[in-house]
């Protein structure tokens, strides 16, 4: 899962270039390049890296039509015209599917979408959680076109507050995943494998994201949404490399990719697609990186409410009369 190509050279390639010339009864057998293509890593990746192999090919193919054509082969007097021209060009290029996928894959990007997926329903889940539970405790209106209520307000600490949402981001993760999976499986017809394995990751990450999201929010008040939208959407995009490879990237993106959750996350339910769920396509980074951020949620969360909390920095003072 990390090589988007591959240019193989045959064992007989040596042979094909020093028979070049010779005399034959048939057309020579012209030496032959394969360039393997992996549409697993995305069709961007690998149209990159089979464009780069094939103009690798063709330079190599014309120094050695140079040396061969100022050699006895090109001396020759009683060469025709097509067998100068092949001298002068010698190498083909074939490309064929070194890794191939499913046919209902996207070309290579469903495991892309999949994770966005995944992500967007972690972090809009969290959001409305969040403000649902404020709602529900007094904390915040509830708007209904023109009607404007508020709730009496319960008094409940910081850090009480934040494990409600945490629960509740838990338990509508099993839920979110479960309708993502419906959707890709039974009514696109997602051309994929492990299927339980892909369940529960895609549950470990809506988890990873919607904790991330409660703790942001937790942490920041107001401006927390538009924080989390900034770490879990605006710069995990680009630097997923899901779409466009890394390498291709400024290196701000790519010191972005080692540690942004959808990066992690694409990479081990491509693993799980494409790659028959091998630890060493990415899917072992992925697991510990989704335990990574899963843990530094849950510590920066309550650590910050539990550091307001002692502070008497209470969300709302009810007055007393």
């Amino acid at each position: 899962g990390k090589l988007a190509g591959a240019l193989e050279v045959p064992a007989d390639f040596t042979v094909a270039v020093a028979g070049l010339g010779a005399p034959t009864s048939g057309p020579p057998a012209r030496p032959t390049a394969v360039v393997l293509t992996n549409p697993g890593v995305g069709s961007l990746a690998s149209s990159l890296a089979s464009q780069i192999a094939q103009l690798a090919v063709h330079q190599a193919s014309l120094e050695l039509g140079k040396t061969l054509t100022a050699g006895p082969q090109g001396q020759d007097p009683g060469s025709t015209g097509a067998a100068r021209l092949l001298l002068a060009d010698p190498i083909a290029v074939r490309v064929q599917v070194g890794h191939p996928i499913g046919v209902r894959t996207g070309v290579g990007l469903a495991a892309f979408y999949y994770t966005l997926l995944v992500v967007l329903t972690a972090f809009l889940g969290g959001s409305i959680i969040s403000n649902g539970v404020d709602v529900g405790l007094g904390y915040a209106y509830s708007e209904l076109g023109p009607w404007r209520t508020r709730r009496p307000v319960v008094p409940i600490s910081r850090t009480a507050t934040l494990a409600v949402k945490s629960a509740m981001s838990v338990v509508i993760a099993a839920l979110s995943c479960s309708m993502i999976m419906i959707a890709a499986v039974l009514i696109l017809d997602l051309d994929t494998t492990h299927l339980p394995l892909l369940w529960i990751f895609s549950f470990c990450a809506t988890v990873a994201v919607g904790l991330g999201v409660q703790a942001i929010n937790a942490a920041f008040g107001g401006i927390g949404q538009i924080v989390s939208m900034f770490v879990f959407v605006a710069l995990a995009l680009p630097s997923s490399g899901a779409t466009i490879p890394l390498e291709a990237l400024p290196s701000f993106y790519r010191v972005l990719s080692e540690f942004e959750p959808m990066r992690q996350l694409s990479d081990g339910i491509r693993a799980i697609m494409y790659f028959d769920a091998r630890a060493d396509a990415g899917l072992t980074r992925a697991w510990v990186m989704t335990a990574v951020g899963t843990a530094a949620a849950l510590v920066f969360g309550f650590a910050m409410t539990t550091y307001y909390d002692r502070k008497h920095l209470h969300r709302m003072v009810v007055r007393t009369e």
